[in-house]
């Protein structure tokens, strides 16, 4: 199993609804005009759908029985602007929502590597890079497939079937009875589904993140592994790894398709019923054939976007699950901030000052530091001399306020340096380390 991202503070668990609130009030709203025109544009849409069954009744008992040739050429003049305007409404409906999604993502994901840059030092030391790199990576394409997805075709399937129900009900309302039976029942099992799936994919998404981890030590250390000839050991390891997300992934499939045969069974047996019920009617002269053949496409029409809502409810479902993850990374407090308070480093001659300092990386280890003190003046060369692990990285850790000494004082020109800025202390430190990065970007960006 892999290892999960580990904080100082315990991360809470959201419920489905504030979840939902939370993405709608934070990023859906700033783009209400753009959602506002694609729902008219569904509506459009979803209407013209309706109406294509609604078109049967004149066609079966107008047109093709004889009786009124003169209706021929409005109805098929009606069909074809019924699927002119659908495909150019539901073109502009898709490129719209699609295009609200994927902006709404993107922003879920500058907020997260934002949040990311002011997490303190020690978060990054417990949490391997490979899983960070999973929640902005994996965890926010899940959520931008989802958002996608949902956006476009949770409104259009909603609005077509209440235009197609208004058909049903029109033609006949006893057999729309029989056709609804369906729905609690499909709806309780859907959602027991989606429930199911969330937890799978929560589990996947930890998978991929320990996964992207491991594969992530094995290329940054691979003069060890070729050298000590650790290539099948390593790839023994990241091959159970693979195959945990591929079991995974099996399992979710197998969840998320169970609603199909369920569906089309209860389906049948609504199809069994109308045909008997509505058969009959039209036998006794209660119910013209248009009015049945109509009343059968509006339900046939109406089947699919059945479907495809329990469709989106299982990627909504993984998600969210998703989603949840990204936003336990968002609402973590760093514990290094500035306080209440904090000013800027006031412009005069500097010195640093060490007074009686105490520190330890975890609580119980070794202190690196244990009552220092010493006095850095200005204009001066102050050089730390000691041996590898005596906390000569340590105490420039602390000046940078990377952490925080656990008692003691670190003071800068006679200022405590928890009372300044974040900011304002490290614009004033120029660090060279031991430990050379290069960015794979240009010179004057990796020098600037």
């Amino acid at each position: 199993m892999s290892k999960d991202i580990t904080h100082h503070a315990a991360l809470p668990k959201e419920t489905t609804l504030n979840l939902m609130k939370r993405l709608v009030k934070s990023y859906l709203a700033p783009y209400w005009v753009s959602v506002l025109t694609a729902l008219l544009f569904m509506a459009l849409a979803a209407a013209m759908t309706a109406a294509v069954a609604q078109l049967m009744q004149p066609i079966l008992d107008e047109v093709l029985n004889g009786k009124k040739t003169d209706m021929i050429l409005p109805v098929a003049a009606a069909i074809l602007t019924v699927f002119i305007l659908r495909g150019i409404s539901t073109y502009a409906h898709t490129i719209m929502m699609n295009k609200v999604g994927q902006s709404i993502v993107a922003d879920i994901q500058k907020d997260l590597f934002s949040h990311f840059m002011v997490l303190d030092l020690q978060f990054f030391h417990d949490n391997p890079s490979g899983q960070l790199i999973s929640r902005v990576i994996n965890d926010v394409n899940v959520m931008r497939i989802a958002v996608s997805d949902t956006l476009t075709g949770f409104g259009k399937s909603i609005l077509t079937l209440v235009f197609l129900t208004g058909v049903m009900f029109y033609q006949d309302w006893k057999l729309s009875l029989i056709a609804f039976t369906i729905f609690p029942f499909a709806a309780l099992f859907v959602a027991r589904l989606g429930r199911r799936l969330r937890k799978v994919s929560t589990s996947i998404q930890k998978e991929l993140g320990g996964l992207s981890d491991r594969l992530s030590q094995i290329f940054h250390g691979i003069r060890q592994v070729q050298a000590y000839g650790m290539e099948g050991f390593e790839r023994i390891r990241a091959g159970e790894a693979i195959d945990n997300v591929k079991n995974l992934n099996i399992k979710s499939v197998r969840i998320g398709n169970l609603s199909t045969p369920v569906n089309e069974i209860l389906v049948g047996f609504v199809f069994f019923g109308i045909i008997l019920y509505g058969g009959h009617e039209a036998a006794e002269g209660r119910m013209s054939a248009g009015q049945l053949g109509a009343f059968i496409a509006a339900f046939t029409l109406a089947y699919e976007p059945m479907k495809k809502l329990a469709r989106l409810n299982n990627t909504m479902q993984t998600g969210l699950g998703a989603a949840e993850r990204v936003f336990q990374m968002m609402d973590l407090v760093p514990n290094i901030q500035n306080e209440s308070g904090a000013r800027d480093l006031a412009h005069k001659t500097p010195c640093i000052t060490f007074t009686d300092v105490r520190f330890q990386y975890k609580q119980g280890d070794t202190h690196a530091l244990d009552g220092v003190s010493f006095t850095a003046k200005s204009g001066s060369v102050t050089a730390l001399v000691g041996p590898s692990g005596s906390g000569k990285s340590t105490v420039m850790n602390l000046i940078l306020r990377f952490y925080d000494a656990k008692s003691g004082h670190i003071e800068i020109a006679d200022q405590d340096i928890r009372t300044l800025t974040l900011e304002s202390l490290r614009g004033h430190i120029a660090l060279v380390s031991q430990d050379i990065t290069i960015f794979d970007d240009t010179i004057a960006a990796n020098i600037a």
